[in-house]
């Protein structure tokens, strides 16, 4: 359970990182793809992540501090506080060739280097096919070894049966196993629980 968040630091180089030695949980995914309303959504938060129409808003890395208490099964509760990272979207077409450089380069630079980075949350839009980039990053991902999970966002926008449809066909896709994909609505939380128990895993890791 999420108890407090609040936004800590924005930052495109590696000094501009917060030094409070905390354990980081990104987010990453295509432009307008959802992340901002779902990290409000997961904290619980409204206005936390600032959601914008224009695709490619987000130009930094903002860290956001999180504190979530949690208790194993016949143990106490226990707080823990982390970081909560979003990434800019990647694969905007509008953005500069040059602008996208720099992007990919600092983006690259902190999933490559940073020590403390404990699970990647990669955000696919459900209503469509994974896009080539999406391809790319996931492969990506998963050159660095990083653990990676995959979200696909917007649940709500679809029945039950094309939302079962559409699962099939980004696991096909991405080569994943069923239980690999969260499916996440920001509007009514699906999928919340069992996001949020998965941080709580690669937290404890």
């Amino acid at each position: 359970m999420i108890i407090h968040a609040d936004y800590a630091a924005s930052a495109v180089r590696t000094d501009q990182y917060p030094q409070e030695g905390l354990l980081e949980i990104a987010f990453i995914g295509r432009s307008n793809v959802g992340k901002s309303s779902l990290i409000n959504s997961l904290c619980r938060r409204h206005g936390l992540a600032r959601v914008s129409s224009t695709p490619g808003k987000t130009a930094t890395l903002n860290y956001y501090r999180l504190t979530a208490k949690a208790a194993e099964e016949g143990q106490e509760e226990e707080r823990v506080n982390f970081f909560l990272v979003d990434l800019p979207g990647y694969g905007y077409a509008r953005k500069g060739q040059e602008v996208r450089r720099q992007w990919t380069k600092f983006i690259e630079e902190y999933l490559s280097r940073s020590p403390r980075l404990k699970l990647v949350c990669q955000l696919i839009d459900v209503r469509h096919p994974p896009m080539d980039s999406d391809i790319q990053a996931l492969q990506w991902l998963r050159r660095q070894g990083l653990p990676v999970q995959v979200v696909a966002t917007k649940a709500d926008k679809l029945s039950r049966n094309e939302l079962a449809k559409q699962r099939n066909i980004i696991c096909k896709n991405l080569a994943l196993a069923k239980e690999e994909l969260i499916a996440y609505s920001s509007l009514t939380a699906a999928g919340r629980d069992e996001l949020l128990a998965q941080i709580q895993k690669s937290l404890n890791n």
